[in-house]
């Protein structure tokens, strides 16, 4: 019989519920099959692309690097190929940007995470590294042998093995971004040589440092608890996104099958776990749809392989869409499990709608930002001229009744051969201008010289002609001509005269 509480006593407080939980660590296994197999194809393309690029050499005239890919820091350039973007054209990179997140959006409606399990630099890169890990300490099960196994000389020399091997491709990363922002021939030997700056070597110690913990320890975990897109890339799939799924009506009831034993009554599903042990970050595709999964297909291809040992179609784990489960659960939802129900489900399986309201919206927003950045590239101006007018004084009135106002003009010059710029104002009728040579006499215009790939810097004195009535603020135009007499560049300003 339970002990009455008295009034004065407060009750029991449950104990404390602790919110962290110890990290298991997963070891996939060894796959083959069509996905393991592309996914080796990208990943070699991918670091290719990524440690050659910068190699890659584009002849530019002038004191412009000869790279084809460069993001020039200290001369406030962006170099692709013929492209070269300053940074008063920040707005095409924020185009491209744009334009990348919407074709991520895109694929990410048509084919779910491809980008997960496919591209993304976190999937190239543990991808390499589990690649060295199993190369030095076996597959899944000689693994885990080896951790739970005796801290001996094989163990050891296993694994400084391999964590060298993991930190010199971590070096190679973080060197070869270093190159992305640099020369790449000579910032590699000022790198090797000792020559480079301080901040240079910083930044290669800390990619390397992220490389190695990301991509060699975090693994799983930077994309089930450090990297925000799982959490709203749900919100552009549909019915129709094609996604990594385990069908349950034909699977279900799973079990172990003996051979020779008839089919009737018993799912295809063996649970032979297969599909879990392969699986990069350890779910089961079996419990459904998971923030985890990465899309990867790697668990379509080990039970691809269990069918055919067991005699039963492929695709049991396929990639398939929502609206196609369950036009096929509806179909053989009357028939008991067996191997009917996949001859009935094959009558009602439904074609992906590629053509539809979300990815017509994106594929609309994604030619429209590519249009917007074709035209900002082929109209954007080769000169650019800006004028901000001195604000003290105002303007000056000289000896003989005219009035001056000085200004100063910044000139960027986008093209690589040298040129002299003529400079006229318009608005102001007999105006002249003036430089700040003292023996420069006022013109109707002035000559202006620009280096190739600068931005130059010129003072100028405009002056009203004497006896002008001119009211306080006029407004004026300064033009840059070409040569030719083309105008390459012009600034509306104004001119100031005292209060008549």
């Amino acid at each position: 019989m339970d002990r009455p509480v008295k009034a004065t006593e407060a009750p029991a407080s449950p104990a404390p519920t602790s919110l962290y939980a110890a990290r298991v660590k997963v070891y996939p296994a060894r796959v083959q099959g069509r996905f393991r197999n592309f996914k080796w194809a990208f990943l070699v393309f991918a670091l290719a692309v990524y440690y050659v690029l910068p190699w890659l050499r584009w002849h530019r005239p002038g004191d412009a690097p000869d790279q084809f890919l460069l993001i020039d820091l200290a001369g406030r350039r962006f170099y692709l190929g013929p492209i070269e973007v300053w940074p008063q054209e920040i707005y095409l990179v924020t185009f491209l940007l744009i334009f990348s997140a919407i074709a991520l959006f895109l694929v990410t409606s048509l084919f779910g995470r491809v980008w997960c399990g496919f591209a993304c630099p976190q999937t190239v890169w543990t991808d390499l590294y589990m690649w060295v890990e199993r190369r030095i300490e076996g597959d899944r099960n000689a693994r885990m042998k080896l951790d739970q196994g005796p801290r001996n000389g094989v163990y050891w020399a296993k694994k400084v093995s391999k964590h060298a091997i993991w930190l010199a491709i971590a070096a190679a990363t973080g060197g070869s971004f270093v190159l992305y922002v640099q020369d790449a021939p000579t910032a590699v030997r000022e790198i090797v040589t000792g020559q480079a700056g301080a901040w240079t070597y910083s930044f290669v110690g800390i990619l390397t440092f992220t490389t190695y913990a990301l991509a060699g320890w975090a693994r799983e975990q930077v994309c089930t608890y450090m990297c925000p897109w799982p959490r709203f890339q749900a919100a552009m799939l549909d019915t129709q996104s094609l996604v990594v799924t385990y069908r349950a009506w034909r699977g279900e009831p799973r079990g172990k099958h003996k051979q020779g034993e008839s089919w009737e009554g018993h799912g295809d599903c063996v649970d032979c776990r297969q599909c879990v042990n392969v699986c990069p970050t350890g779910i089961d595709i079996r419990d459904g749809q998971q923030l985890e999964c990465i899309g990867c297909g790697l668990c379509i291809d080990a039970c691809d392989a269990i069918m055919d040992k067991v005699g039963r179609p492929r695709g049991l784990i396929a990639l398939d869409t929502l609206a196609d489960i369950q036009a096929c659960e509806r179909a053989v939802a009357h028939l008991a499990p067996g191997p009917k129900r996949v001859e009935v489900a094959e009558a009602a399986h439904t074609p992906i709608k590629v053509i539809r309201p979300r990815t017509m919206i994106y594929a609309g927003v994604l030619g429209l930002v590519g249009l917007i950045m074709l035209g900002a590239l082929a109209i954007r101006d080769t000169t650019e001229l800006s004028v901000l007018r001195d604000r003290a004084p105002l303007f000056v009135t000289l000896a003989d009744g005219s009035v001056r106002n000085s200004y100063t003009l910044k000139i960027i010059e986008k093209r690589h051969d040298d040129r002299t710029l003529t400079l006229r104002v318009d608005g102001l009728p007999g105006a002249t201008l003036a430089g700040l040579a003292a023996d420069e006499a006022p013109g109707p215009a002035i000559p202006l010289s620009v280096r190739p790939g600068s931005v130059a810097t010129h003072r100028v004195h405009v002056f009203a002609r004497t006896g002008a009535a001119l009211p306080e603020s006029t407004p004026v135009t300064f033009r840059l001509l070409e040569p030719d007499g083309r105008e390459a560049a012009r600034h509306d300003s104004v001119f100031l005269a005292p209060r008549r």
